[in-house]
């Protein structure tokens, strides 16, 4: 699908697998999931603008880069949590935001009880979290947000998507990047990805 990076790389195509197993208790998944999320940032940042910077090593001055703008990390709880902690050890300098989004069950909708961002994101790389791309509501409901606040570099990182998911993201918003691990067969009637791999907020947590 266009503008959809599904990430084949053998590590992340490995522990997706194990993260699938209805047998992999929470405290492995969650480790699990951790990993996962590093390995598949670094394609999520492969275009990340740099400019250039000099250094002075312990032998001479030396020419490198830096990112070119700040980042911030948007894990949509509670599942992106699972995720925030390895990306964070990789951009130690990135700011974190926080959506709260609640799927309603009769409606499948995508309700807000909480946001916690910076007032302007014009000037950010922004990494939206989750992940779960089921039925798409909770990432356009996301991006709404972000967009009121500017966010104009934004990426999507989810592990598992739904093609339902991806389609109704393309509707909203249809120059966004996004990020994942595999593309599922179809959605079940309660909006859960098949073959997916359950609730992830109940896996990683164990409620």
């Amino acid at each position: 699908m266009k503008g959809v990076t599904v990430i084949t790389h053998p590590l992340v195509q490995h522990n997706l697998t194990r993260l699938r197993d209805r047998r992999t208790r929470s405290q492995e998944f969650r480790r699990v999931l951790s990993e996962v999320a590093a390995l598949m940032l670094y394609e999520a940042t492969r275009s990340f603008a740099l400019q250039p910077t000099a250094v002075q090593t312990p032998l001479s001055a030396a020419r490198g880069f830096k990112l070119r703008r700040e980042v911030v990390l948007v894990p949509v709880l509670r599942a992106g949590l699972g995720m925030l902690d390895s990306i964070l050890q990789l951009i130690p300098s990135a700011r974190v935001g926080f959506i709260g989004l609640k799927r309603e069950e009769t409606t499948l909708r995508a309700q807000s009880y909480h946001k916690s961002l910076p007032k302007d994101l014009r000037n950010f790389e922004v990494i939206l979290i989750d992940p779960m791309l089921a039925t798409g509501g909770s990432a356009v409901a996301a991006m709404d947000l972000l967009a009121e606040l500017g966010g104009q570099r934004v990426r999507l990182v989810n592990l598992v998507a739904a093609p339902e998911g991806i389609r109704h993201v393309r509707e909203h918003y249809p120059r966004l990047p996004i990020f994942t691990a595999a593309i599922d067969r179809k959605l079940n009637e309660r909006g859960y990805i098949v073959p997916g791999l359950g609730d992830a907020g109940d896996r990683l947590f164990g409620v």
